[in-house]
């Protein structure tokens, strides 16, 4: 009788081994974990602490938004924008018809109540978000009663959503836990979790991908269905997929993908698309014949020139054409094949540097895929700044236009000054994560001989068409075995040492090959 032998899984990568900010936050409570601590038989494993501070960390913003709650939102033009507490949630109740009991996208919207918007500017599933929580709502009451109420169940059902999130994240490195941290520790998150819905998309794309990372390729495809269903932007990440498989040869998988999101958006949108086709239609209308508008740097050009720029729409497809085609050739030419949360981080970076109009919200979008992309605690602490100054900066040149005597507030000058800031940290971080490709040594998720984590069915693939420079890489086209193992001369010598601390000299020291495990 043969007895089959399972090895125990990997221990999880600890931060405060491998991050300096980490080892030094970690002093606020206890300090670094130590050799002889004994982990894994605590029922606090770190899934449940993720989900605990993110939980905890959506609670602080809500209590930031209390000035708003009290008042802030109903009495005084700018006072919203002076306590930096906005949000779309309690407006749009009345001002797209929830409280008058209006059909999303069937309905035409009075123009008294919505100021023009004749329906709801929305997807169809954020559309079934907003009116799920119109149900829960009371239609009773004083209507400022009825919309404090009306953004407090959204902000409970967002809840769920910062929750699932956050355990998405932590799942989808299987090594790497604690880097969902950042995501949950995230100040950005806090602060505009609630101002709108884009939670609904960014919980729904990080679970498509913990599914991607677990081979199930058609799970991802129907939940990032799903997710374009409640935002446009997670349509992107099909890109990232498409080369990678191209480049590894997984055709099949990116098949049953792109069938599965295909499928599961049609299947939200055409019972709306077929009966009410004009309202359905908004959001694209919408999107399209928006003109230049808040944080992007096409509104500084507007600014600056007065030119209101009409054809800023054109100018950002071929941007976006332009940097999607530049991806391409990076992922196909790299020395080793991008992983995929670095290439989804770039293609949703450059849609929101490229994009007519930022809210502040759109940062959400970023923040879990930074976090796997890029799990170092600085360079994500220097982006994060860069968004919260952005963040407090548009709501201060809202009250300073708001205002009469333009006293309170942030001038044009000082708000450009923002939008500037904001566009140098995101480039900033996505200079760091091709630099990472380009050099995959300096990639700390593979420090410890992993390939691509989230990558599911690519992860540690032989590649089968590389282009240029990438030829020369380890594992492109030659020297790996069928399952991919080979030599890496790519990993940090460095790898798994306490942070500053070098390994003992020796023959495991150095920058020789070391078989990766399967």
């Amino acid at each position: 009788m043969t007895i089959a032998r399972h090895d125990p899984p990997p221990a999880p990568v600890r931060p405060t081994e491998q991050d300096e900010v980490a080892a030094a936050g970690s002093e606020l409570i206890g300090g670094p974990v130590g050799r002889r601590a004994l982990t894994g038989r605590s029922r606090w494993t770190p899934v449940r602490v993720v989900l605990l501070v993110a939980v905890g960390m959506f609670a602080l913003g809500m209590v930031q938004k209390l000035p708003c709650y009290d008042g802030g939102w109903f009495h005084g033009a700018t006072s919203q924008y002076v306590h930096a507490c906005y949000s779309d949630i309690p407006h749009l109740y009345t001002g797209r018809g929830f409280a008058a009991d209006l059909t999303p996208y069937f309905d035409r919207i009075p123009q008294d109540i919505s100021g023009g918007m004749e329906y709801l500017e929305y997807p169809v599933l954020t559309g079934v978000f907003m009116e799920a929580a119109s149900w829960l709502t009371p239609h009773g009451g004083e209507m400022m009663y009825r919309q404090q109420i009306y953004w407090m169940v959204n902000a409970g059902m967002l809840m769920v959503c910062a929750a699932v999130l956050a355990v998405c994240v932590a799942r989808t490195h299987r090594r790497r836990p604690w880097d969902a941290l950042l995501v949950a520790l995230a100040p950005a998150l806090a602060l505009t979790a609630t101002i709108n819905w884009d939670l609904l998309a960014v919980a729904l794309t990080a679970a498509s991908m913990l599914m991607w990372s677990r081979s199930r390729p058609l799970a991802s495809g129907v939940l990032l269905g799903l997710a374009t269903a409640a935002k446009f932007y997670p349509f992107l990440l099909l890109g990232p997929l498409l080369v990678l498989c191209w480049r590894a040869g997984r055709w099949r998988a990116f098949g049953v993908a792109l069938g599965g999101t295909v499928a599961a958006w049609l299947a939200v949108n055409l019972p709306v698309m077929l009966p009410a086709s004009e309202g359905w239609g908004k959001f694209y209308t919408f999107s399209q014949e928006r003109g230049v508008d808040f944080g992007s740097f096409w509104l500084i050009i507007s600014q600056r020139t007065g030119d209101p720029l009409d054809g800023a729409n054109t100018y950002a497809v071929v941007l976006m054409l332009l940097g999607c085609a530049a991806l391409c050739v990076l992922t196909l030419s790299a020395p080793r094949r991008p992983r995929y949360a670095q290439l989804a981080f770039l293609v949703v970076a450059l849609f929101i540097v490229t994009n007519k109009v930022y809210s502040p919200q759109y940062v959400l979008w970023l923040i879990p895929l930074a976090a796997l992309a890029r799990p170092r605690w600085r360079d994500f602490l220097i982006w994060q700044a860069c968004e919260v100054m952005y963040y407090l900066g548009i709501w201060y040149y809202l009250a300073y236009t708001g205002s009469d005597d333009n006293q309170h507030g942030l001038p044009t000058e000082g708000y450009q000054l923002a939008i500037v800031i904001h566009l140098l940290g995101t480039l900033y971080l996505c200079a760091v994560v091709v630099r990472d490709i380009l050099t995959p040594g300096r990639d700390v998720v593979r420090r410890d001989g992993s390939d691509d984590p989230s990558g599911g069915v690519l992860d540690h693939a032989p590649d089968v068409f590389v282009l240029g420079p990438g030829r020369r890489g380890p594992g492109a086209l030659r020297g790996q075995t069928q399952d991919g193992a080979h030599g890496d001369p790519w990993r940090d010598p460095y790898q798994g040492s306490p942070v500053g601390q070098k390994p003992s000299p020796g023959p495991s020291a150095g920058w020789e090959s070391h078989p990766r495990p399967n």
